[in-house]
């Protein structure tokens, strides 16, 4: 028979499970996120963009595991099903017009075998759900090349099929489009701080000035995966949750080409702006939200850096961005775009839970009583403390000097009592009659208040014994101790067993439902 005991964390664990694998992902689209209000009432005025930048999807240059290796199999699997959550939970619900995905797309894109580099490819694929949001958006989905994409300007010149295999999937890495009244101009920020004489450095900023060259230009929104330079400590806002990163730059022994870098340099910051004269950039690289707001000719620009989407890249609070772009003419070219950063659930705060729960329940089931609790008795016991606080230090006094009867029935079982005493005994008395097997006992109230109305049978059976001055034996023997906790532990195992049999079904099929393609 199944207690009301397993019955309970049997419920508890389904809603916790339900929860943390399934509806959290629903809370940004059903209550903690929405479009941006722009000047516009009407929906259909603005353009709908989701903005999602750095899955950096695992790979064996992630946590320098094996191949194929079984725990580098399951870190992928986790991180990968948390991403298709978010996609299909919480950014597909919003119904956008268009998709930004603002670079990363890979761990160990430029050193990937072309073979590893296809298995990835097919992950990001299916995590992100590329058919159906190509269908949704009508091909509107656009892709910006990041550093762990392509590399660094000292990959380019080694390596040229990094970024041919790139392109070849993703497009080029310099173009722009338009949204309603804006412009969105992509640029491949890797390449823009090398060597001037060096191919890709000497397209990307040729794509730049043709931009610039153009009159009568529209909004625009300046695309880059790395963000632009600014000074060391400068505040990224309240919604940074890590510490700020300043500059880093590394270049090659060699060519002095950049091996890494955290920002562009000041210069090609400068130029950029000058160049394209933004009213928003957008950027990621770094992980975490930072807003910063930069000094141009043409007055001042405020970059968003967006958050990863991926749990397990540094940031316990990935995001997404919905940004919208007007369709409409308006008076101020800022007010032509709107964002709003929304947050996804916190993976590892779920974990947690899932380990907190866990201890409670090993805890709860083995210190439960064995013959469960009597709510009813509690609730008298706590409503006659509450009237006795009412009562005169007489009546107090009366009830103290009552006196207390243990009688045993035929079947071994003790009961208390209550009888009235015109003197307060002195002593406590003990009467033994062989004849009916019953026992009496006085004493005061407070001594035997602590001894249940109704003993259990196994402790019943320890009283019968006494010693040759008549006076009680012990309740409990050493065995007596060993077999109930035994008893507790068998009963812990009857109740992990029933959760676990209800959970563990429930837990994986909420698993494959999200990961199989619908």
């Amino acid at each position: 028979m199944i207690s009301n005991l397993t019955v309970f964390f049997c419920i508890v664990w389904v809603a916790t499970l339900l929860y943390g694998e399934k509806f959290a992902f629903w809370v940004p689209s059903y209550w903690s996120c929405s479009w941006p209000s722009p000047p516009m009432d009407n929906p259909g005025d603005y353009v709908k963009i989701a903005v999602v930048t750095d899955p950096q999807l695992m790979d064996r240059t992630s946590l320098h595991l094996a191949p194929k290796s079984l725990t580098l199999e399951v870190v992928q699997f986790y991180t990968d099903i948390y991403m298709r959550r978010a996609i299909l939970g919480s950014i597909a619900p919003f119904k956008p017009d268009m998709i930004l995905f603002l670079g990363d797309y890979f761990d160990g894109g430029p050193v990937l075998s072309d073979e590893e580099w296809q298995d990835s490819l097919n992950r990001f694929r299916h995590i992100f759900d590329l058919k159906n949001l190509e269908r949704a958006t009508n091909n509107q989905v656009y892709f910006l090349s990041g550093n762990h994409d392509i590399g660094y300007a000292a990959y380019h010149s080694r390596m040229p099929q990094v970024i041919n295999r790139y392109e070849k999937v993703f497009g080029s890495r310099n173009y722009n489009f338009t949204a309603g009244k804006v412009e969105f101009v992509a640029v491949d920020a890797q390449t823009l701080d090398g060597h001037p004489q060096q191919n890709q450095t000497s397209a990307a900023w040729k794509f730049v000035t043709s931009v610039s060259r153009e009159t009568h230009s529209p909004p625009r929104v300046l695309l880059t995966h790395i963000p632009l330079f600014r000074q060391d400590s400068t505040s990224c806002g309240s919604q940074r949750s890590s510490p700020i990163i300043n500059q880093r730059i590394s270049r090659a022994t060699d060519d002095h080409e950049i091996m890494y870098q955290n920002y562009l340099t000041e210069e090609t910051s400068k130029k950029l702006l000058d160049y394209v004269k933004p009213v928003l950039v957008l950027s990621g690289h770094d992980h975490d939200q930072c807003s910063v707001t930069h000094v141009a000719e043409h007055g001042p620009v405020l970059e968003e850096t967006l958050g990863t989407i991926s749990w397990q890249q540094g940031n316990l609070y990935p995001s997404f961005m919905l940004l919208t772009a007007s369709k409409v003419t308006v008076s101020n070219d800022w007010d032509y775009v709107s964002t709003h950063l929304c947050f996804l659930p916190t993976q590892l705060f779920i974990y947690i839970w899932y380990i907190v729960l866990f201890v409670v329940t090993l805890v709860v089931v083995l210190l439960w009583p064995t013959n469960g609790l009597n709510i009813q008795l509690h609730i008298g016991e706590l409503m006659s403390e509450m009237l006795g606080i009412f009562k005169s230090n007489k009546e107090k006094d009366e009830d103290e000097n009552c006196e207390y009867e243990m009688v045993w029935d035929a079947e071994g079982s003790m009961h208390l009592i209550k009888k009235a005493s015109k003197v307060a005994p002195t002593r406590s008395t003990e009467r033994v009659e062989r004849g009916n097997a019953t026992m009496r006992a006085i004493g005061k109230k407070q001594i035997l208040q602590e001894i249940n109305v109704t003993m259990p049978q196994d402790v019943s059976g320890q009283l019968g014994s006494t010693d040759g001055a008549g006076k009680l034996g012990p309740f409990k023997t050493k065995s007596s101790n060993v077999r109930v906790v035994v008893r507790r532990l068998i009963r812990v195992f009857r109740v992990i067993s029933v959760v676990a049999a209800v959970n563990v079904p429930i837990y994986i099929m909420l698993l494959f439902s999200d990961w199989i393609d619908k």
